[in-house]
């Protein structure tokens, strides 16, 4: 059997969300299943650092999706002729786009309906292709597929599909996180916080992450008495201007870094030396960044909202994303008070146990069992 698949955001050096799920799940499945041929399709050449099985052929094919009339190219006309040239018995599409023009059975996964909720917080042209097309594509699939029970029961109601026909397939963490000793916990925050503690927030710079919530937030903590930095990892999407008015406005703007987009290795090492992370989006379908603190044994500050109680348990402390004065309190507890921090950081241990990648690939295999009734 030939599965074909979507890997157009495994980029070295440029791996978000779904490009770590697709590159952790789908290299995994097929390594797990050399008794079928995989077919990995991608938009631009390949980093050789990316390495595959031997079951696994790749197919380089343009243009770049870097825009909505270009997924609409590729999708609609560059994958079905692939798909059928290889004669490919099944297409799985992990980012949640698809093809309408493909004859092939299809699983989609779809990580959430953020652009449902809040368009504005897209680019127009990219919230209209979303809106207009996902929907089809959901009801093309031969299954769903998606990251947290929240996610699956919103695609349910909001596209009328039966629930027994999405699979839920919770996101891991990478091996790379760990938690570190206190002599190299140091050394890192010598490196990165002029040897201060520090929160951190890791994600990228979009609307939907709140960063200008946590912003507000730290300066009340600050204001409060608190002493730490504040660290945010991640690139620039779009619409950051409020990022930008926020700094321009915050007392304490000189104690937050931005880094960028920091390597695994680095990333993985600045989390387990910070003393919380903190994330408080408006929405998320999963935040990979809250499994991978507590593998760390980092305590975590969140949002109350859609799928994150479900990712985090009883292990971190919640509010409501605009509740800045209660966010910097939790920020305040948490510094404070080791007690506290060390009872998070044991229920985290406990939490953590559900979220793995083996899992998540042998959850996709699952789906592609029912796909194909193997």
């Amino acid at each position: 059997m030939l599965i074909a698949i979507n890997t157009r955001l495994v980029l070295k050096n440029k791996l978000e969300g779904i490009g770590w799920f697709t590159y952790e799940t789908v290299s995994r499945m097929a390594r797990n299943h050399s008794e079928h041929r995989f077919l990995f399709i991608f938009d631009r050449p390949v980093h050789p650092d990316f390495k595959f099985t031997d079951n696994v052929e790749i197919v380089v094919a343009g243009p770049p999706t870097r825009h909505p009339v270009l997924w609409y190219v590729w999708f609609e006309w560059v994958i079905p002729r692939i798909l059928k040239k290889y004669k490919a018995d099944l297409f799985i599409s992990p980012d949640g786009y698809a093809s309408l023009r493909a004859k092939v059975p299809t699983i989609t996964v779809i990580h959430d309906l953020n652009y449902v909720y809040h368009p504005e917080f897209l680019p127009s042209l990219a919230a209209r292709y979303f809106n207009y097309f996902i929907p089809k594509f959901a009801k093309r699939a031969v299954r769903i597929g998606t990251v947290s029970e929240y996610s699956k029961r919103d695609i349910a109601k909001t596209y009328g599909i039966e629930g027994n026909n999405i699979d839920v397939y919770y996101n891991g963490s990478n091996d790379a996180y760990r938690p570190l000793p206190a002599d190299r916990q140091q050394e890192v925050r010598n490196q990165y916080s002029d040897g201060r503690s520090y929160f951190i927030f890791v994600g990228a710079l979009s609307p939907r992450k709140n960063v200008p919530g946590l912003l507000r937030a730290y300066n009340i903590y600050r204001k409060n008495g608190g002493n730490s930095l504040l660290l945010i990892i991640g690139d620039a999407m779009h619409k950051t201007e409020e990022i930008d008015r926020c700094m321009q406005q915050m007392q304490y703007a000189g104690d937050v870094r931005f880094p960028g987009r920091l390597s695994v290795d680095v990333l993985s090492s600045v989390m387990a030396s910070a003393q919380a992370l903190v994330m408080v989006p408006f929405f998320e379908g999963f935040g990979i960044p809250l499994v991978e603190a507590m593998y760390c044994d980092v305590p975590i500050v969140c949002s109350n909202t859609t799928s994150l109680p479900e990712v985090v348990g009883d292990a971190a402390l919640m509010s409501k994303p605009d509740d800045y004065d209660t966010i910097a309190l939790h920020m305040s507890k948490i510094e404070s008070d080791q007690g506290l921090r060390n009872a998070l950081i044991e229920k985290g241990r406990i939490q953590r146990s559900v979220f793995s990648w083996e899992k998540s690939a042998e959850r996709l295999w699952t789906s592609v069992e029912k796909a194909l009734k193997l």
